[in-house]
């Protein structure tokens, strides 16, 4: 433990903290541990910036470090010595509770607790601070007041830094474990941590020393006895919680591993799992784009060949030997293990997978654990275990996308047309003709149906079903619930089969390929929801039969010349043709979240949702099914000088800017839109983001400025970068580059201007720290395409459900896609305590209807909203604010200044940031959220 470690005890837990926590990061480590502590669903919202992920880390994994602790029989060395340093070495523990018969008393809660720690200073009692109304004004005053100053550093104290101080509880009870008093609104529960069942839902327990129900044999209680026994008699010892952390991307990924590392907690056996993009080592499979099918073939040893790397797994798949022996005893990211595995010529793919079993945290994108495909697949078992998902705003769209499939009608020609072969070689004759027959069942109803095909503009054509029409169909065609639990069945005799027949290194067998099977078990994960509990789920899927077009390229075909030969050009200098082709597609889509999460929220032990952008919250517990008992919107740590925050709804000619599709196709909102962003680049010095609604509205503008000079002016002003609508990763990072690379300099133009889209690239998952973005620029409001059909489905679902499921109806759910859309965008400046920028709303809705359009926002922007009557004032106004704050950046850096460089960035200021943040003109390390 480093000389700069805080020790606070929470909720009767001692948490291990790199730097004196701000009262956001105490906030939402006492949320945690009160939904862990009891098991309870926990929905958490803290600004970008605010040190959410170190709150996360540190709450969850000494939470884990205090069970394992008290499992093991003893207090932690931490405990012990705090003991001694108090000088009273007579304390003893209270009984652990459990919830058991003979113990559990359930005390229902009559509405979720939500933290509020932005309301106006009062005089409340200790006691009432930590009832759930804090400010952020009088808990930092408590803070400081009960803490001393020695606590900031090494010394550990026994009391509970979020309570106020109180006589402890003593009970007769084995020596070795200190255990403080519960906070006060649990008075009524048993202090200390709390014992952890995996589908304890109690609200609390009474206090209870012994257990002496004959009928209890399910209790910790009971494991303290002795009593407690596996189905052959012998002793068993309750598993420790798994904490499975998910956020939405893979660098996201590495940024937290990188936080875990300035923890305490680094040496906590972990994993990380993820794609073969991201992990594979060997070189004839990791530059292919079908690493799965390659790797799958490698593996089965076809055509002679296997994988070396593959054999070698055994040399990094253990903890003790990735610690000890590899020098990997700190938290490490997805680079490190890559490096290791190159090194050792061992799959570090494969590596990841095995040190899950003995991980006490697995990182992971959050699909991996929503997806019951890819937790299939990757042998995930979150039964008892404790789920966080981090970034958790888009999680709704995810959880629908996760229970959802769609079928290219090729594919499944395709699929067919392998199992027939299948059938035709007398290769598991039986088994793949069941397979066969039901994928040409599909197929002909396919083109059955297409007659039924309804014309919806724009080159498109569909037709919907119920689920509950859908089984009715598949019924007629002999596809009833007992004859799909067969086809089940055969469909996994046949995968696990044909993975031990490929295995098999004295004879070669045939088998489907990859994406055959990844067809037919994509069919069977939604035909399974519907069938599920005597087809429970039914009304909550639509069917979909669309055509439409689309320009695919394709490599135009080899002619002969004229004397001719065939001529074949290079194939890297030949040019690709878009050609116009009519595609098919089958949607199964779940309009409802919680079909999804029905897998999780009754089998996890705690489910943790955080994010800088949750606002709204209200739709999380209607839309997933699950109750989130704690909620909690944190202020953010930066002073409101910090941020400028205002609507502009007109242009420099004095043109209203309402950015409806009606206006947006107008030269006069395009001109009027370029004329504004062309004076906030000469206003605000460096860099610059533009946030429009759409990749079509993008197009729109570039096209209209260039024709009219705007955006030749821009250049003039600041390199002009537009975010490509496709392309590869690579492309994208080299964009970026030439980004900040332009902040950096200021040779010819002043930094940077960026145009985004929200919900595209730029707007979630990157973080622009300090001079990379001076300003936010969003015009308009980012609706979901209202004539998308999922779209128009999904509305019409919620006004069915609405009043009888408590979701919301369907207008209030597709603006709310919007807000959330619109936060992201947003929150990409303000990276740390330090940081500073202005974010500019342009669209005359917010002013004219602000109880609508201004309530979606994140809580401390709308608290900080200021309507501008004119677009004169606002630019006044801006460049006032942008002047003022560079005057203050540079005396903060100029020598001999007290609060410089060096006073800027110690250590107990770092926020989310895996390292230093990033100082003026510098790349960032990456997403600080």
């Amino acid at each position: 433990m480093t000389a700069s470690n805080v020790a606070y005890t929470i909720g009767g837990v001692k948490i291990h903290f790199p730097c004196k926590a701000y009262p956001s990061q105490l906030a939402m480590m006492n949320s945690i541990l009160r939904g862990l502590n009891y098991g309870q669903h926990c929905l958490l919202e803290s600004p970008t910036g605010s040190g959410k992920s170190l709150a996360l880390l540190c709450s969850a994994l000494g939470w884990q470090r205090a069970q394992l602790d008290k499992m093991q029989g003893g207090g932690s060395e931490d405990q012990s010595q705090a003991c001694k340093m108090s000088g009273d070495n007579k304390r003893s523990n209270v009984s652990i509770p459990c919830d058991c018969v003979c113990h559990s008393k359930v005390s229902p809660v009559s509405k979720a607790d939500v933290i509020d720690l932005t309301a106006s200073p009062s005089k409340e009692t200790p006691q009432q601070l930590h009832a759930g109304s804090q400010t952020a004004e009088s808990l930092q005053k408590f803070l400081d007041s009960h803490l001393s100053e020695t606590s900031q550093f090494s010394i550990l104290s026994d009391q509970d830094d979020f309570q106020p101080q109180r006589k402890r509880i003593r009970t007769a009870e084995p020596k070795g474990v200190v255990f403080t008093e519960e906070m006060p609104e649990m008075a009524n529960h048993s202090s200390g941590p709390q014992h952890w069942t995996p589908k304890a839902k109690n609200n609390g327990a009474d206090l209870a020393s012994s257990c002496s129900s004959p009928e209890c044999h399910q209790c910790l209680c009971a494991s303290a006895k002795g009593n407690l026994k596996d189905e052959n008699g012998k002793k068993k010892i309750p598993k420790i919680p798994k904490i499975f952390f998910g956020t939405r991307t893979h660098k996201q990924i590495t940024q937290i591993a990188h936080e875990m590392k300035r923890t305490a907690y680094s040496t906590t056996p972990m994993t990380i799992l993820s794609s073969r993009d991201h992990t594979c080592v060997n070189p004839a499979v990791a530059p292919h784009a079908h690493r799965n099918e390659l790797c799958k073939e490698l593996r089965e040893g076809k055509d002679g060949k296997s994988c070396r790397y593959y054999h070698a797994v055994q040399k990094m798949s253990n903890q003790s030997t990735l610690q000890l022996v590899h020098g990997m005893q700190e938290a490490w990211d997805i680079e490190d293990i890559v490096t290791l595995g190159k090194r050792l010529r061992s799959c570090s793919y494969y590596a990841a997978r095995e040190l899950m079993q003995s991980s006490r945290i697995v990182f992971c994108p959050y699909n991996y654990l929503l997806d019951p495909m890819i937790r299939e697949s990757m042998a995930i078992d979150l039964s008892g275990h404790i789920l966080v998902l981090d970034e958790a705003h888009n999680i709704e769209d995810c959880a629908r996308e996760c229970a959802s499939f769609t079928l290219d009608h090729n594919g499944l020609l395709l699929c067919t047309e392998e199992l027939d072969g299948m059938v035709t070689n007398n290769i598991r004759r039986s088994q793949h003709e069941l397979l066969r027959d039901f994928c040409y069942s599909l197929t002909n109803w396919i083109q059955e149906s297409q007659s039924l095909l309804s014309d919806r503009g724009y080159e498109n054509a569909s037709k919907v079903w119920s689920g509950k029409d859908i089984l009715a169909i598949f019924h007629g065609r002999g596809i009833t619930p007992d004859s799909f639990r067969m086809l089940q069945q055969t469909l996994e005799e046949v995968l696990e089969k044909e993975e031990d027949d490929g295995n098999e290194d004295s004879k070669q067998v045939a088998t489907i390929s990859s994406s055959a099977s990844t067809v037919l078990k994509g069919l069977f994960m939604v035909l399974d929801f519907l069938y599920r509990d005597n087809s429970r789920y039914c009304e909550d899927y639509k069917v979909a039969l669309q055509k439409n077009y689309a320009w695919v390229s394709k490599a135009p075909p080899d002619n002969p010349d004229s004397k001719g030969f065939l001529v074949l050009p290079n194939s890297k200098h030949r040019r690709k043709i878009k050609m116009k082709t009519e595609v098919l597609t089958l949607s199964f889509w779940c309009l409802n979240p919680a079909v999804a999460f029905s897998d999780l929220s009754g089998r996890v032990h705690s489910i943790v949702l955080t994010s800088g952008t949750l606002s709204p919250m209200g739709s999380f517990s209607s839309e997933l099914g699950v109750k989130f008992s704690i909620q909690l919107e944190a202020s953010h740590v930066i002073n409101k000088s910090q941020v400028w925050v205002g609507t502009v709804g007109e242009g420099p000619q004095g043109r209203k800017l309402c950015a409806t599709f009606q206006h947006t196709e107008t030269f006069a909102f395009q001109d009027e839109v370029g004329a504004l962003l062309l004076h906030v680049c000469q206003v605000v010095a460096k860099g610059v983001l533009c946030f429009l609604p759409s990749y079509k509205m993008l197009d729109k503008m570039r096209d209209r400025w260039t024709a009219t000079g705007v955006w030749n002016k821009l250049e003039q002003q600041k390199m002009v970068i537009a975010e490509p609508r496709g392309g590869g990763k690579g492309d994208f990072d080299e964009l970026l580059q030439i980004y900040y690379n332009a902040i950096k300099s200021s040779e010819e133009r002043d930094g940077a201007l960026l145009m985004a889209v929200c919900r595209g690239k730029v707007s979630e998952g990157l973080d622009f720290t300090d001079d990379n973005a001076r300003a936010v620029v969003t015009i308009g409001i980012p609706f979901p395409n209202i004539k998308d059909l999922q779209v128009e489905l999904k509305m019409k679902y919620n006004d069915q459900h609405c009043k009888t499921r408590g979701l919301l109806p369907g207008n209030r759910w597709y603006e709310i896609q919007a807000y959330r859309a619109l936060n992201q965008a947003l929150g990409r400046c303000i990276r740390h305590r330090n940081d500073w920028g202005a974010l500019i709303l342009v669209d005359s809705r917010y002013k004219n209807n602000p109880n609508k359009y201004i309530t979606g926002l994140s809580k401390w922007v709308r608290q900080l909203v200021h309507h501008h009557d004119t677009f004169s004032g606002a630019m006044r106004s801006l460049e006032a604010f942008s002047k003022a704050q560079q005057r203050l950046s540079h005396a903060d850096s100029s020598p001999g200044s007290s609060s410089g460089t060096n006073a800027l960035w110690k250590t107990s200021d770092l926020l989310d940031s895996p390292l230093t943040p990033a100082k003026a003109g510098q790349e960032p390390p990456g997403d600080s959220r």
